[in-house]
């Protein structure tokens, strides 16, 4: 028999987005409840990427959790960029910001704590999550939680769910505008417990394909490579891993390599994805579930943490205010930011990766970088980029 609640704001999803949506909900005293398919401990082990811009540290602040990732996240002041043995650094100060190395398994634990901490209610584990009536004004969403079969009646429903949720799922077809671009090639990623090999975050093009440097600590490192697409995970181990990511190090680099075991390795696809449909009726899609960007340009939590104070704000004008203009413009404010983050993204990973075999591509890149090393311009045009536009 199903059993009936009721709340304003339905939340599916328990990533960063859906956390930090709950949380400024929470302190704008609006009723919510965050429905989450795996279990809290999946949710934490995730790993993903952690460069987090100045607007992103803000809107953590705003929702109570932003103390630890000023206090402990690494200040980023610019990065380099590396070709053959040749370098450009980015330097952020040019344009008087910065960004911050903090973990995103960090910022998810630290919205995790902050939820307990306020009595918020996510149910994980919960079954069977499918939203209903999107085009009317009593939306609802129905789920299986402990056993029981319940429905939640709400006003209003954030799919913050990922690229592979129910929420975008819901929309009919008729109605999504997509955009996609899949590159050939993916990202080997290895953790290790060891002193990162670079005092700053390396972007590094090699003839036979890109390789990164990133820290999340002075202790510990995440490096990645390039690999086809088609890689197996499986046919890899960290030795394995380490011979070839020394091989396409610049040599200054590679002598100072140090190695251990691996805390985990995994592949990621690259993809370039926008649905342009971010609202159908009460539904809006925020973060991954409307957008995805290859990591190169450091975007993808940064654009969700983006989304999710977007539409924070548009609710607590509509609650508050009793004004729905902002939540009839989240779309296409959010687009205008989304555009430019995919933009960029997309360009840093043409520029730093092996797209093809054709020497006039890699003659194209070398010139790019020589231009890049000599235009304070396009220094500061990266810079910009990267460290986050300003919206209008």
């Amino acid at each position: 028999m199903e059993e009936t609640r009721r709340t304003q704001v339905v939340i599916i999803g328990a990533g960063p987005s859906g956390l930090l949506l709950g949380q400024l909900l929470h302190r704008h005293g609006i009723d919510h409840v965050i429905l989450e398919s795996r279990s809290a401990d999946y949710v934490l082990g995730r790993v993903r990427a952690g460069v987090l811009e100045q607007p992103t540290i803000a809107a953590l602040r705003e929702a109570g959790v932003g103390d630890r990732a000023e206090q402990e996240g690494l200040r980023m002041n610019g990065f380099d960029l590396r070709w053959d043995e040749e370098s450009c650094h980015i330097d952020f100060s040019r344009i008087g910001k910065h960004a911050t190395v903090y973990g995103q398994t960090r910022v998810t634990r630290d919205l995790m704590d902050a939820r307990v901490a306020c009595g918020g209610i996510t149910l994980y584990e919960a079954g069977d999550v499918q939203p209903h009536d999107l085009e009317s004004s009593r939306p609802y969403v129905t789920y299986r939680h402990e056993g029981r079969q319940w429905r939640m009646d709400c006003d209003f429903i954030a799919g913050c769910d990922g690229f592979h949720g129910v929420s975008r799922q819901s929309i009919p077809k008729s109605a999504l505008q997509e955009y996609a671009l899949t590159f050939p090639f993916g990202w080997l990623a290895l953790l290790a417990d060891v002193p990162p090999v670079s005092e700053e975050v390396a972007w590094i093009n090699h003839a036979d394909g890109f390789l990164m440097c990133s820290l999340r600590s002075r202790t510990r490192s995440r490096y990645y490579v390039q690999v086809p697409a088609t890689e197996d995970i499986r046919h890899w181990d960290a030795d394995k891993f380490w011979d070839l990511y020394r091989s396409r190090l610049p040599s200054d680099l590679a002598e100072k390599l140090v190695t251990g075991p691996a805390l985990e390795m995994s592949i990621a696809p690259l993809r370039s994805y926008v649905c342009t449909t971010m609202r159908h009726g009460r539904l809006f899609l925020v973060g991954d579930a409307a957008h995805i960007v290859p990591p190169t340009g450091a975007k993808g939590l940064n654009l969700a943490v983006g989304d999710a104070k977007e539409l924070a704000d548009a609710l607590r004008r509509h609650y508050l205010d009793h004004d729905t203009s902002d939540l009839d413009g989240y779309r296409d404010r959010a687009l205008a930011r989304i555009w430019k983050a995919v933009r960029f993204s997309w360009w840093m990973t043409n520029l730093t990766h092996k797209m093809t075999d054709n020497p006039f591509a890699r003659q194209m890149q070398l010139a790019e970088f020589e231009y890049t090393r000599s235009s304070e311009a396009a220094q500061i045009a990266i810079a910009e980029n990267f460290c986050g536009l300003e919206t209008a």
